[in-house]
């Protein structure tokens, strides 16, 4: 008998997947906790659609975030920052410094944890940074740490 998960249930499969079953263990088991439901064409349609919304959700995020990716790849942003004689900033620009300096001066938002510092940059210079916007889309900005 084919069911549709509507849940997690151990050895047998996971939430919004078709399964088959026997008759027993789904009268018995699974129909009474609500653990599943017939597979017949409303169920089926129900998924067919919930995966296509999924998908499409997925497809508009990856858009903006290729659309992101082109407004940073190659730009350079500046922060200003003190040091002491020796070049060596006191403090150090972080990810949340580059991603405030990133909306104020690109104007293009970017979260604090999508933005892949090594290290915090304590030093003068340009500095190649990444920023990963989605899955498989990278932009690369070049942060100028200068004292002007």
């Amino acid at each position: 008998m084919k069911v549709v998960l509507l849940s997690d249930v151990k050895g047998t499969g996971k939430a919004g997947t078709i399964v088959n079953v026997s008759e027993g263990y789904a009268a018995n088991f699974l129909f009474p906790k609500k653990l599943a439901k017939p597979a017949d064409a409303g169920a089926m349609t129900d998924i067919k659609n919930k995966e296509a919304s999924r998908q499409h959700k997925i497809d508009t995020e990856r858009a903006e975030a290729q659309a992101i990716a082109a407004q940073l790849e190659g730009k350079s942003v500046k922060v200003v920052c003190k040091a002491g004689g020796d070049g060596r900033l006191f403090g150090a620009v972080t990810s949340k410094n580059v991603s405030e300096v990133i909306a104020e001066s690109l104007g293009v938002n970017v979260d604090k944890k999508k933005v892949m510092l090594s290290d915090a940059i304590k030093t003068y210079g340009s500095h190649p940074v990444r920023i990963k916007l989605y899955t498989g889309v990278e932009a690369t900005v070049t942060v100028v740490v200068s004292d002007k």
